[in-house]
């Protein structure tokens, strides 16, 4: 009893800070509206309290593998000592359980109903109020169960039409459930390699727009005195518009706007000391570099070892055990390694998640983000979470052999599909960093070429045109 009161504190305290840190994170690029209704602001906040648990489950999903590996290091470091015995085996077993179970309630029951629940205005006939939504919203989550299980239903009988597996359906919890979440972890494993390479080569242009470039054959001050005469033009035009012209006015405030947000950047780089824009930038990029430059190259060593030894399959052993022996050939400064790469993949799929086109609108604006979008942040940030394990195992970034229900998933025993997956992150990683190093050479190249102008038909601006009275075209 004292060990299980234990477990549950500790489990309490850690999911109390992340739930904390998640509340603060949501409520900044929640869209702060006047809700004059009462009946609104309730649903609103029933669904702000699910989205802030599912994107502290994220995060908790996240920590553990890390949490895991330096747990296991500590415990061998230091395995007599009296403070740390609770750090054990069992503990991280039940953090791995809890975070499968609750991986699994926000992403099929939760959030669809906060997404039903916010959007429900109760049946056709009954008395409207906070009872007819929820009527409304658990009617459509049984008849999105029903939908999902028919599917299931369906491809199980395509695929494997034997009465073993047919009955084996029948039990939800032991079969059906964790077959789900093998079928969604697979999405968010497919998801994370079309987002990860993208987001290697991106973090460099990111951590350029975060970072003070060095000043290299650059005069600021004159630069400085052009984007301030360009911006007192473009507010004299704005100033001397009608504002009948609507279309005009829209057009300038959207080029003050970039004027701004250029002068501020140099503002920036001008403050700024000479370490902070000689010596910051190079090393930061350095970093960036060898750190993705490392991970390409463990997952070329994963692939020879998939080739020549069969436990270097993600359930290809068991496991020595928490405390047992460590999970890495280099011991602590191995495990910390990992640890470094495992967070660094994790943010550069976040942010290649957010580069992709298809999901450009889909990224969250300070105090502007309307709750239907944030539902859905908070879903696609649960599905890379839950994926970033099993990634990191396929990929041979950790030996570390997952617990609970994160490795019970059918497809991590099929050698074709590991192997596939290894070769093109590697593939997809390399052609994505040639790309972005080597961008500005093939611009020059097109320059010289004469071919840069077949790219002018690309830009958004110039194909917006308007028939004028006389019947040509005038662009806007």
């Amino acid at each position: 009893p004292n060990k299980c009161t234990f477990f549950f504190q500790i489990c309490f305290l850690l999911f109390a800070v992340l739930y904390i840190v998640s509340y603060f994170i949501i409520t900044r690029y929640k869209r702060k509206a006047d809700e004059q209704e009462d009946e609104d602001a309730i649903v609103n906040r029933i669904s702000l309290f699910l989205s802030t648990f599912t994107l502290a489950v994220s995060a908790g999903a996240v920590l553990l593998l890390p949490f895991s590996i330096i747990s296991n290091e500590i415990l061998l470091s230091f395995p007599q000592n009296y403070y740390i015995q609770w750090l054990n085996g069992s503990l991280i077993h039940g953090l791995w359980n809890l975070a499968s179970l609750f991986s699994n309630l926000c992403l099929f029951v939760l959030m669809p109903f906060a997404f039903f629940f916010l959007e429900s205005e109760g049946f056709a006939g009954l008395k409207k109020g906070i009872r007819a939504r929820i009527l409304e919203t658990l009617v459509m989550l049984i008849l999105l169960a029903l939908l999902i299980l028919g599917i299931v239903w369906v491809a199980s009988a395509l695929i494997d039409n034997d009465a073993a597996s047919m009955e084996s359906l029948y039990d939800l919890w032991e079969f059906y459930l964790p077959y789900l979440y093998s079928c969604i972890s697979l999405m968010g494993c497919l998801l994370l390699l079309l987002c990860t390479p993208v987001g290697l080569s991106r973090m460099f242009t990111v951590m350029g727009q975060l970072l003070v470039k060095p000043t290299i054959l650059e005069d600021l001050d004159e630069q400085m005195y052009i984007i301030t005469l360009e911006e007192e033009a473009i507010q004299r035009k704005l100033n001397g518009v009608s504002s009948t012209v609507e279309y005009q006015t829209v057009e300038l405030e959207r080029e003050l706007e970039k004027v701004k947000s250029k002068k501020t950047n140099l503002e920036r780089r001008k403050k700024a000391s000479a370490w902070e824009r000689n010596l910051v930038y190079p090393a930061v990029m350095i970093l960036l570099l060898i750190e993705t430059s490392f991970s390409v190259l463990l997952v070329a060593l994963n692939i020879l070892y998939l080739l020549v030894d069969e436990t270097a399959m993600p359930k290809g052993s068991g496991g020595p055990g928490i405390g047992n022996a460590s999970l890495s050939t280099f011991g602590f400064v191995g495990a910390a390694l990992e640890i470094i790469l495992i967070f660094y993949l994790m943010v550069s799929s976040v942010v290649g998640f957010y580069s992709l086109r298809f999901f450009e609108n889909f990224t969250p604006r300070k105090d502007d983000t309307t709750m239907t979008k944030i539902i859905g942040n908070c879903v696609s940030i649960l599905v890379l979470s839950s994926a970033l394990p099993v990634m990191s195992r396929t990929l041979g970034i950790t030996r570390f052999d997952l617990l609970g229900d994160f490795g019970r998933f059918n497809w991590l025993g099929n050698f074709y599909i590991v192997l596939s997956y290894n070769l093109l992150f590697a593939i997809m990683t390399t052609l994505c960093l040639v790309r972005k190093f080597t961008s500005a050479v093939r611009e020059e190249l097109l320059k010289a070429l004469g071919l840069d102008k077949l790219h002018l038909s690309n830009n958004p601006r110039d194909s917006e045109t308007k028939p004028s009275a006389n019947g040509h075209q005038k662009t806007l």
